[in-house]
């Protein structure tokens, strides 16, 4: 066997990989960021960093989000998922400290016993750490079909700048053999750092974060250094690629590192949900590639790049094949499941999150 000869840090398998299947899923409930700034600042509403939120309802969690996303997933590659050989979930909201939601998932799905499941976590980038996992599962022929999801149901403290983007929803794919994918990996690339902008300890319910710190050195380093290397390596510029999608904690940071890595407001639309959903964590950029890829055309070339803090990025880039157009119309689009939205009230998110204790 010849194994192609890459960069010493590209990652990229020795098996033709792609990803045969997608879908995305984004709770109906939805709090407008004036209404917590109402709440929490009488009002004052200048400079507010999405429009809304998306809210997982009383009965949803991690578990269910990653089910309705792998049904979509499955509904697309139109598989049996008894053939899938790993489950791997990547999250910082899992509902168990000690009870994968893996096997939950695996299980529901029609994927267990015969498979091997995970659940993963590095913050906002858990979902592509679980991809990457998936690539090189395929690639080595270990497994036909890997299921990576990445989801979240982030929460803020009460008050909080993270309470007005710490949102729910994500996106499951389904990878497999390049030949049988409507999208197909070119490589990938990881860069992680010990740096601490954002972190939570066992015990405690909140996220506490290092204020500005979380931009520089953590986020716009970290995937400016991913995006760059990659595309050196891969011999490309921004204008090789008709799409982009950058994690997206807020509207204004993903527009910026754009900019620094030659990419038009444009190339980035189509996957930037934050404004409408709120930052979905290890959801992000996940799901931003299903809304990209829900509108791709054959032949369409794809960088995505997430963003985890503590820190690190996972960089793909990703080229469309003629099975988008056959495959369209299987399963729901993410911009559907952000049309489908309940506005509630600020009392109503604290009764959902669970933000109102009696003990």
């Amino acid at each position: 066997m010849t194994i192609p000869q890459t960069s010493p840090t590209l990652l990229k398998p020795v098996k033709p990989v792609g990803i045969v299947g997608y879908g995305a899923y984004v709770p109906r409930y939805r709090i407008q960021a004036k209404e917590i700034a109402r709440v929490w600042t009488g009002g004052r509403s200048t400079g507010l960093p999405v429009k809304e939120k998306a809210v997982p309802g009383l009965d949803e969690d991690v578990i269910t989000m990653s089910i309705e996303a792998a049904r979509n997933a499955l509904a697309r590659a139109q598989i049996d998922p008894a053939e899938i050989r790993a489950v791997w979930v990547g999250s910082e909201s899992h509902p168990y400290a000690v009870k994968p939601t893996s096997t939950i998932v695996a299980e529901t799905i029609g994927a267990a016993p015969s498979t091997q499941g995970a659940d993963m976590e590095f913050a906002c980038k858990a979902g592509t750490e679980a991809m990457v996992a998936a690539m090189g599962m395929v690639g080595s022929g270990m497994g036909r079909y890997a299921l990576a999801i990445g989801m979240d149901t982030a929460q803020g403290k009460p008050g909080d700048a993270l309470e007005y983007t710490a949102a729910a929803g994500g996106a499951a794919y389904l990878l497999g053999p390049a030949d049988e994918s409507l999208a197909v990996f070119n490589a990938a690339y990881s860069y992680v750092t010990d740096t601490p902008d954002f972190w939570r300890r066992e015990y405690q319910k909140y996220p506490e974060h290092g204020m500005r710190f979380t931009g520089e050195p953590a986020y716009f380093k970290h995937i400016t250094e991913a995006g760059k290397h990659l595309m050196e390596a891969s011999g490309t510029t921004a204008k090789d690629y008709k799409w982009a999608i950058f994690h997206q904690p807020n509207t204004k940071f993903p527009q910026k590192v754009a900019s620094m890595l030659g990419f038009s407001l444009e190339q980035i639309e189509p996957g930037l949900l934050v404004p409408v959903i709120g930052n979905t964590y290890a959801g992000a950029a996940v799901i931003g590639l299903t809304a990209t890829l829900d509108i791709a055309q054959p032949g369409d070339r794809i960088l995505c790049v997430s963003f985890g803090s503590g820190a690190g990025s996972d960089a793909f880039d990703l080229t469309v094949t003629d099975k988008i157009l056959e495959r369209a119309g299987r399963a729901i689009k993410t911009r559907e499941y952000i049309a489908r939205r309940t506005e509630i009230d600020y009392a109503t998110y604290a009764r959902y999150r669970g933000k109102i204790t009696m003990k």
